[in-house]
């Protein structure tokens, strides 16, 4: 029988409901933190790829928090995704939420509670009677302000079966909506997701009137294969993040999970409402905001994905391309690379192309990448796509930075210290830098210390080639390190040097989001003594 629904109505037997929560779960990765300007582009890129949930965030850990999920749950009208705050089984950090997401068109909180014998011994100091009522008053309050709530069964996969019934059934009366199992720390094997799912909706009543939730952890690298276990046992909403990214070894991965539902629906039999030709430019944003790509190997988004190198695996592609591959590049995004930008090209081809590469901009963001884009073209022979998204990023994603790079100036030879000279605009004010180095990159590095002075520790330094030939962009990743605090910063330039400037400004600039962010409330009220941040949801 469907299940009624109060954000999605009657939910066909079909369908999967996608629960994305990269600026959640995925944000609290080490480095992963990003400013208000990228949250909100983000989630805008997550409702045109078809996500049905955002988790926003968790109002009561900072202020940032707080102000990102209510900008967001202001976003989106009802034709977009269910808005949705997370909050700890305390009073305190539902009403939070409540106050965040009250102005969305679709709006949800999603309260946990831990349930292992483990972390009620442990982190909760209660006993199961006390998680139990717990349970029950956090769905209850929940209720009093929003019809649609999550409750969640931190750390479910080793909880006890007969408790983890108990637990459900208490949410389900006091008004639960969605019911979620998380394999919060990565255990489970598939087989102990299919059986948990299918105990729960055998044994506790009511749990045909409610949605189940598969939330998974990939710390054995098996998050996907639960999350497709659990789908084929009964699960209707699937909590996974672009990329994977996440606490520890990250979450199940949007893209593979859609992937995965698409090409395997003779076994799977289920769809989502993800656009699939998306995947690959929504990746990329998320690379490009968080400065982490993704390895060449990931599936789906990697660029070794529909690469074939062996000779027997390219005889059968010129044969037939399902000898090998079982979905086509252009599925998911890929594209090859277009040689029809020059510099000779002009405004409105060049707007035309952006669009065609997924990026909508207003008229100053495209003066701005078209002026970059031109200078490129004069350095380069052909303009390949790569190079259009690399400085468009570089450009579009940066406009609300405090700190960028206005000038830079090195001098380096053989037999010659290298020197560098910079200009930097912090928060409006020009400030400059010169110092010498090592080589050019240290000089320009020492240079930005000394504009813009800063204790954080450089702990990777890479550069790869955005496309092939000598002309071609380079990439550079910085990483810095701030007090146990870990951010990376990416750019983009036919200048190594330049590159590395803009990359170790990136990373400043995230360095600052890093700093701005308030200490979570400190309290630990009886109903959980736990942290503010939790994989469990």
């Amino acid at each position: 029988m469907p299940i009624q629904h109060p954000s999605f109505g009657t939910l066909a037997d079909d369908r999967v409901i996608i629960f994305d929560t990269t600026l959640r779960d995925g944000e609290q990765s080490p480095g992963f933190s990003m400013n208000l300007e990228e949250k909100l582009r983000m989630a805008e890129a997550l409702a045109e790829l078809g996500a049905d949930v955002l988790e926003a965030g968790f109002p009561i850990a900072s202020p940032g928090d707080f102000d990102s999920v209510r900008s967001i749950a202001d976003r989106f009208s009802k034709d977009g995704p269910v808005i949705c705050g997370l909050a700890r089984s305390a009073p305190q950090d539902i009403l939070r939420a409540a106050e965040a997401v009250k102005s969305a068109a679709r709006p949800r909180i999603h309260t946990f509670l831990s349930t292992s014998p483990l972390h009620m011994r442990v982190k909760l100091r209660m006993s199961p009677d006390e998680v139990l009522q717990a349970v029950a008053d956090s769905v209850a309050l929940a209720r009093n302000h929003v019809a649609d709530v999550e409750w969640s069964a931190e750390d479910g996969s080793r909880t006890d079966p007969d408790f983890l019934c108990r637990c459900v059934e208490a949410a389900i009366k006091a008004g639960a909506t969605t019911i979620n199992v998380p394999d919060t720390v990565g255990y489970a094997l598939p087989e102990d997701l299919a059986r948990i799912f299918t105990m729960l909706r055998e044994r506790v009543p009511g749990a045909d009137g409610v949605v189940f939730s598969t939330h998974n952890h990939n710390d054995l690298g098996l998050a996907v294969a639960n999350t497709l276990a659990a789908i084929r046992a009964g699960a209707r909403q699937v909590e996974c993040t672009i990329n994977g990214i996440g606490e520890r070894a990250g979450n199940a991965s949007l893209e593979e999970v859609a992937m995965a539902l698409r090409t395997r629906q003779d076994t799977v039999g289920m769809r989502s409402g993800v656009v699939t030709p998306n995947i690959l430019r929504t990746s990329r944003l998320l690379a490009t905001i968080t400065g982490f790509d993704v390895q060449p190997n990931k599936a789906i988004v990697g660029r070794n994905a529909f690469a074939h190198e062996s000779g027997i695996h390219q005889d059968g592609m010129l044969k037939d391309r399902g000898t090998y591959e079982i979905m086509t590049p252009e599925s998911v995004g890929w594209t090859n690379s277009s040689l029809v930008m020059g510099k000779h090209s002009g405004r409105a081809a060049f707007r035309d192309k952006l669009k065609a590469l997924g990026y909508e901009v207003g008229d100053n963001q495209l003066n701005d990448a078209f002026r970059r884009f031109k200078d490129i073209a004069d350095r380069k022979k052909v303009v390949y796509d790569e190079d259009i998204v690399a400085l468009v990023d570089d450009e579009i994603l940066r406009t609300h930075d405090r700190i960028k790079l206005t000038g830079l100036t090195v001098a380096s030879g053989l037999h010659t210290r290298p020197m560098a000279t910079l200009k930097l605009e912090i928060d409006g004010e020009e400030q400059e830098g010169m110092a010498v180095g090592d080589g050019a990159v240290d000089a320009t590095f020492n240079a930005l210390r000394a504009a813009f002075p800063h204790e954080a520790g450089l702990r990777l330094y890479a550069v790869q080639s955005v496309t092939g030939g000598t002309d071609a962009q380079a990439r550079v990743t910085v990483r810095l390190e701030e007090g146990g605090k870990l951010v990376d910063g990416q750019g983009s330039d036919t200048d190594t040097i330049i590159a590395s400037a803009r990359a170790y400004v990136h990373a400043l600039n995230k360095l600052l989001v890093k700093r701005e962010r308030t200490a979570p409330a400190d309290y630990a009220p009886a109903t959980q003594a736990s942290g503010a941040h939790s994989s469990a949801a």
